[in-house]
């Protein structure tokens, strides 16, 4: 059987390579060339693979293995882009408060013969691409609709698809995910998106503002609760740990925008459908907020609420291990 080994390299870019192995139980630690992925020196050039999540792989088929991987050098360090280990250590510290994530993860398809979007067109409106159908509006859904199958097949909890507002811009939903797993699944879902797109000869921008002008940039929105937010906890209701915990957020702005993706200023200006990127912001169904709650659950007074502020090229792990170290650690 086959398994391929994912990991990312030094510009968190995704790699993969193939091991031929006789069971799922030789699936271990592996290495790669460091020096060709700008991890390290050529002179001790070794960075290790220890794998964390295991998948089905859909597109060789059963019985072979997608295997996501952390990164460490071989004294046991873990290299500067490798944060899973720590998005773990937080929720293992209070695991009574299941907390519970879904991303929405954004991105473009580009064109590599324009390095466009597909479809673009300088005089088209934006807004006639979200949701849409027909050729002059919905470009590239065969590779969606691809890529949803084959996260089914790989075992990802893939929610849901959509097109966005710009053309040739697409998103996928993962979740609900328990703690750690939601990192996990994201991380994979790229890795087969970007696989698939290959045989479309189609390249994936996970950019935040891939297309400059009046047009929408891409984020990965994180709907986040707790078991309290869903539940309520002694006489108080789950609205209540809701605002409690927007709250917390409002203080750790700053480092939370630190650490939600590359270049996110240039999408988070204010205007389509964003927030500022150095002012936090609240609001009830607002899409122009940092954070906002939605009216169900307002009505509900419980469940969940979305943090707008990641970028759609954000790390997942320091995404839902950030939320969750400010709102309950």
């Amino acid at each position: 059987m086959f398994a391929e080994y994912i990991w990312l390299g030094g510009q968190n870019e995704l790699r993969s390579k193939t091991r031929v192995i006789e069971s799922e139980e030789d699936i271990t630690l592996w290495n790669c060339d460091g020096s060709s992925t700008e991890q390290a020196e050529g002179s001790d050039s070794e960075v290790m693979l220890i794998p964390c999540a295991v998948f089905n792989d859909p597109l060789r088929g059963n019985p072979h293995k997608l295997v996501l991987c952390e990164t460490q050098r071989p004294n046991g360090e873990y290299l500067e882009n490798s944060h899973r280990h720590w998005a773990k250590e937080q929720f293992d510290s209070a695991k009574e408060e299941e907390p519970w994530f879904g991303l929405e993860q954004e991105y473009f398809m580009i064109n590599p013969n324009t390095n466009l979007p597909f479809g673009f067109d300088e005089k088209g409106k934006q807004g006639q691409y979200y949701c849409s159908v027909g050729a002059n509006n919905a470009f590239g859904r065969q590779l969606t609709e691809e890529h949803l199958e084959a996260c089914v097949a790989a075992g990802i909890k893939i929610s849901g698809i959509n097109a966005e507002v710009a053309p040739g811009q697409w998103e996928f939903q993962i979740g609900p995910c328990l703690g750690i797993e939601q990192g996990d699944h994201l991380w994979v879902a790229r890795y087969l998106l970007i696989r698939i797109a290959e045989k479309y000869n189609v390249i994936i921008d996970f950019e935040p503002k891939p297309v400059k002008g009046d047009w929408n940039g891409s984020g990965c929105h994180a709907n986040y609760s707790t078991k309290k937010m869903r539940e309520g906890f002694e006489g108080k209701k789950g609205i209540e740990f809701i605002h409690e915990a927007i709250e917390k957020l409002s203080h750790k702005h700053d480092l939370h925008m630190s650490h939600y993706g590359k270049n996110n200023e240039q999408r988070m200006t204010g205007e389509h459908e964003t927030a500022s990127y150095s002012v936090f912001s609240k609001g009830i169904a607002n899409r122009g907020c940092s954070v906002r709650i939605g009216h169900e659950n307002l009505k509900n007074e419980k469940g969940y609420f979305e943090d707008r502020r990641p970028s759609s090229n954000c790390d997942p792990y320091l995404v839902t291990g950030l939320l969750f170290q400010t709102t309950v650690l």
